[in-house]
């Protein structure tokens, strides 16, 4: 029997250059925000941050029925709100862009990895167990599953691999115009 042999060449190297990382704006996707901006930094490497929106069903008698909206408005106040989070969270070294989807988070999630060429997805998962795990699903498990390239899912309370800088780095003021395209 034949064993599979890793190629161990050292001049391989890890080429990152477009890294996903999603968000709902909770702290454990800042966790996932922050591992992100390290992976950026060290290689060089732009963000797309993306934050995904689910229609919200309504229920009428026994059928689920998708709530019409027109959806521009909340896109905007979303875009506004993803954008004034990157500001705060991300330094101005890091070229940051801010998406905005509508649909199913990890269908989302999966094209957009697709259509932009992402090399690495980071992803937060917030750990539910139980019941609440049965009937909210895993959407981590679900984009580990179907990802065009490789997902670091960060927890919120394990051991952490980031180092801790002794000087902050600057961020973008809200207000004042940086270089960055959100």
């Amino acid at each position: 029997m034949k064993s599979a042999r890793i190629n161990s060449d050292p001049k391989q190297v890890l080429a990152l250059k477009r890294i996903l990382v999603t968000t709902d704006l909770s702290d454990e996707s800042r966790k996932a925000l922050r591992y992100a901006v390290a992976f950026a930094e060290q290689f060089g490497a732009t963000l797309d941050v993306v934050s995904i929106v689910e229609s919200v069903p309504i229920m009428s008698g026994r059928e689920v029925v998708p709530i019409a909206m027109d959806s521009s408005a909340w896109r905007a106040s979303a875009k506004k709100v993803l954008r004034d989070w990157i500001a705060k969270e991300v330094p101005l070294t890091v070229r940051a862009q801010a998406l905005v989807r509508e649909g199913k988070t990890f269908l989302e999630i999966v094209a957009v990895a697709q259509e932009r060429g992402s090399d690495l997805i980071v992803i937060s998962t917030h750990g539910y167990r139980g019941l609440k795990r049965v009937f909210m699903g895993s959407t981590v498990e679900r984009v580990v599953r179907h990802a065009p390239c490789p997902v670091l899912v960060v927890r919120q309370h394990e051991h952490d691999f980031l180092a801790r800088s002794k000087q902050k780095k600057p961020t973008k003021k809200i207000g004042v115009k940086g270089k960055r395209r959100l």
